[in-house]
């Protein structure tokens, strides 16, 4: 029986806190996904005839997608500085910026980026909850 090597490094973050931010860039992206399912985003279609009767349900869900982000981003500035930097060195894993080996090369470089705008740049990432997996997977997290 093979026996597992030691990993080298122990995670600040733990690994179920960085699966909840994988669900919530998840939710992030399929809003944005539904939104554009259809191809008629942001279209709207006036009616002369059913204004009077229009609801205005695109609001709501509108608001709770917003909420979605500002969860996430409350979440991201909650995290201390150690936490925030292995999250962001698990999507560069993921991303194959890093390989596991890197693993303290990848958390020193995110160190060093702009902390308040930690949020932003892991919204901005397209393919956010993916490599966050394949980061945590990486790592045997």
């Amino acid at each position: 029986m093979q026996q597992r090597l030691e990993k080298e490094w122990e995670l600040s973050i733990d690994p179920d806190t960085v699966r909840l931010f994988i669900l919530k860039a998840k939710a992030l992206s399929a809003a944005v996904n539904e939104d554009y399912d259809d191809g008629a985003e942001h279209e709207v279609e006036f009616d002369g005839d059913r204004h009077a009767s229009h609801h205005h349900d695109g609001l709501v869900e509108e608001a709770s997608e917003d909420l979605t982000e500002e969860e996430f981003r409350e979440l991201i500035n909650d995290l201390n500085i150690d936490e925030a930097a292995e999250l962001i060195a698990l999507a560069w894993v993921g991303r194959g910026d890093y390989d596991a080996s890197e693993w303290a090369d990848a958390v020193a470089a995110a160190r060093e980026r702009p902390r308040k705008r930690t949020a932003k740049y892991l919204l901005g990432l397209p393919m956010l909850a993916d490599w966050l997996e394949e980061g945590l997977e990486a790592i045997g997290a």
